[in-house]
């Protein structure tokens, strides 16, 4: 199990990492894609190994906020794609995923294709075929953890509550299932408590796109 799939899992059952500020260095759970996943007090940098970890020291890499740093990530991505920063909430399985049916013809939905970039094996759930507001997708994510991501039609018949409570029938009972979802989306946020699903970290992934001989360390910083 990938050193992030572990430590999520772990809070999933109530076990956090030390509260320490150190820092962990792992290898990527998907070829091309990086990330920093912070809990309290500890983090794991999911970086390739071009990077020393000299380097990621020089950048102030910490437990404490230092590993979410903008300027360290900006560094790590050089001129890449930047994801923004996500609250990190986890729930089990329950193996009942309700009236939610496979839906492939909603694959080419922007939420499935952003989907694909970062997670592996992506597929797209929904309802009934004349709903093609609501999408869901579940895939290999944080660590090789199988994730959700979910977009409803506000005027739809399906509350989000109910939606997400639905997808966490598509995963094996007790198997944990993973959700990113940005502070500032309040509604998503609530809809996710309110399915079952607790706040354990922060996420922020990138696509590299390092220069060779970028400076990565904080004196290069203006």
């Amino acid at each position: 199990m990938h050193p992030i799939a572990a430590a999520l899992t772990a809070t999933a059952r109530g076990t956090f990492p030390p509260v320490d500020g150190g820092w962990e260095r792992t290898t990527p759970w998907l070829q091309g894609v990086e990330g920093v996943v912070a809990f309290t007090g500890r983090a794991f940098l999911a970086v390739g190994p071009d990077v020393p970890d000299e380097s990621l020291t020089g950048l102030g890499a910490d437990g404490y906020g230092g590993a979410s740093n903008p300027r360290l990530v900006s560094a790590l991505a050089g001129r890449g794609w930047i994801d923004v920063l996500d609250l990190v909430l986890v729930a089990s399985g329950t193996g009942d995923p309700g009236t939610l049916v496979p839906r492939s013809d909603l694959a080419e939905h922007p939420r499935a294709r952003h989907a694909e970039t970062i997670r592996g094996g992506v597929t797209t759930w929904g309802y009934a075929a004349h709903d093609v507001r609501t999408v869901v997708t579940l895939g290999r994510g944080l660590g090789g953890l199988w994730e959700v991501g979910v977009e409803m039609d506000s005027a739809g018949r399906h509350t989000g509550r109910a939606t997400i409570a639905a997808a966490r029938g598509l995963v094996p009972a007790d198997d944990v299932l993973v959700a990113a979802c940005a502070p500032g989306n309040a509604r998503s946020v609530r809809a996710f408590l309110a399915a079952g699903f607790v706040p354990v970290a922060s996420v922020q992934l990138w696509r590299p796109e390092r220069a060779a001989g970028f400076p990565l360390d904080r004196a290069a910083w203006p």
